[in-house]
């Protein structure tokens, strides 16, 4: 648990410290096959990408999978005066500094704009009309184990906010507009492991009566943490979990859980989704998307990261496939019963580039051609040789389904293959239209608009 005095509040910057560098990619091509694949150096605002299972290599065998596991990069201070890139036509700033690992970002009914500060284990509240200027951010809840996921319940006209933590999730009282929760936490869904990923983030159907966790696995593959079962005992553990899903250790992992608002039924809703970092309602939609990290130990392209609509029963890979009928060679031959039944994602990802957030943007500051698409924040890999991801992409819509494609929206946080000024985490798209993105790195939220 953490607890901070009011002393330790970050400072916000004032001012617009830059526009858009001048620098801009080639923004007619798509890159596709290996070109998709490809590490930092190609990356650049508008670069566009469309991966296709097919474009996929084979898995590595023997001992060369885990040549794959190389290196973290190195954190570094912001050069002097530097910001990330973005396309032509747009600016950054900064708009608040001096987090503890700043992650999710989520933007209340009346606008004001709600921060998961898990490494200080509190969720921090921006008034509405907050700027670089005047922005004090204040503590609505603390003394949190790695608060994360927050949603508005019910979303029109909430009476509560709830937060995952990493090892639960609890629910405050709310008064819009109210700095601080209205009342104590109250544990909604309790006991949630917390080994290895614990990341758990939420979601809310538009009539605030369903619910969406997600918890990712405890591991890469999970293969140490269950013993062999008879079929008839996996049959009967599926009937409960669901299809495919995994036991031992990473009982209730690997998926997405779904619970009425008092937490008096809970049930897996999908199940094989290693690491559903992310999660988002489409707006006026009750469709669920989730952005997931996908596992390591298959070279340095595989296995993609995805954007996947989130549906009541499928069943996405883990642990035994991935991206369709791609099957794990650790597991291999284990559950050929699953062959066929692996949900294919709507949108790969580069590999390694850990998927953390997603965010549709329902506003109209931006052209046109941005509403209906998803922002989504790649944290940036530490299990690849060349680096992939530290990146905020942009997730092309049609007709409310991705494209497939995507493009690089906000970059430059690399200085170099081994170092790396900022980490994106979160992604939210404020009531007046702008973007913000936190950077868990150095504990800074950036504030995207159009010039």
């Amino acid at each position: 648990m953490h607890s901070h005095s009011l002393l330790t509040f970050p400072t916000c910057i004032p001012m617009v410290l830059a526009v858009s560098l001048a620098w801009a990619a080639q923004t007619g091509e798509v890159r596709t096959g290996s070109a998709a694949l490809a590490d930092w150096k190609a990356d650049g605002p508008g670069v566009r990408r469309y991966i296709k299972p097919s474009d996929l290599p084979a898995p590595p065998t023997g001992t060369d999978a885990e040549k794959s596991v190389a290196r973290v990069a190195k954190l570094v201070p912001p050069p002097q005066g530097a910001l990330p890139k973005v396309p032509d036509g747009f600016a950054v700033q900064v708009f608040a500094t001096g987090f503890k690992m700043p992650r999710t970002l989520r933007v209340a009914p009346n606008g004001d704009i709600f921060l998961s500060e898990s490494g200080a284990g509190r969720v921090l509240v921006f008034r509405a009309n907050a700027d670089g200027a005047t922005a004090k951010p204040e503590v609505f809840a603390e003394n949190l184990d790695r608060p994360y996921g927050i949603v508005f319940q019910p979303p029109a006209d909430p009476q509560y906010v709830y937060v995952a933590a990493a090892n639960q999730v609890v629910r405050y009282k709310y008064q819009p507009g109210a700095p601080k929760a209205a009342g104590p936490a109250e544990v909604i869904v309790g006991n949630i492991p917390t080994e290895r990923h614990w990341t758990r983030d939420l979601a809310v159907t538009r009539d605030g009566k369903r619910l969406f966790l997600s918890v990712g696995s405890a591991s890469n593959l999970g293969v140490s943490s269950m013993s062999d079962m008879t079929p008839e005992n996996i049959r009967q553990h599926e009937k409960t979990h669901g299809r495919g899903a995994a036991w031992g250790k990473e009982e209730n992992r690997a998926v997405v859980r779904v619970l009425d608002p008092a937490g008096k039924s809970i049930r897996n809703y999908a199940t094989g989704l290693r690491n559903c970092s992310g999660l988002a309602m489409q707006p006026g939609t009750d469709n669920l998307w989730c952005v997931v990290n996908e596992r390591d130990h298959l070279g340095p392209n595989l296995v993609p990261d995805h954007m996947v609509l989130v549906q009541d029963g499928a069943f996405y890979g883990w642990p035994w496939y991935y991206i369709g009928n791609n099957e794990d060679p650790a597991l291999k031959g284990k559950r050929p019963d699953l062959k066929g039944h692996v949900r294919v994602p709507e949108v790969l990802i580069q590999p390694h580039s850990a998927a953390l957030s997603v965010a549709f943007y329902d506003r109209d500051a931006f052209p046109g051609e941005y509403r209906g698409d998803a922002f989504v924040a790649l944290h940036g890999s530490h299990s690849r040789p060349e680096s992939t991801g530290y990146k905020v992409i942009r997730v092309r819509m049609k007709d409310g389904r991705p494209t497939g494609e995507y493009e690089d929206f906000m970059t430059g946080f690399l200085v170099d293959n081994s170092s790396v000024w900022g980490r994106p985490a979160g992604v939210a798209v404020t009531r007046d239209g702008a973007l913000l993105v936190s950077d868990d790195a150095n504990g800074t939220i950036f504030r995207i608009t159009r010039k």
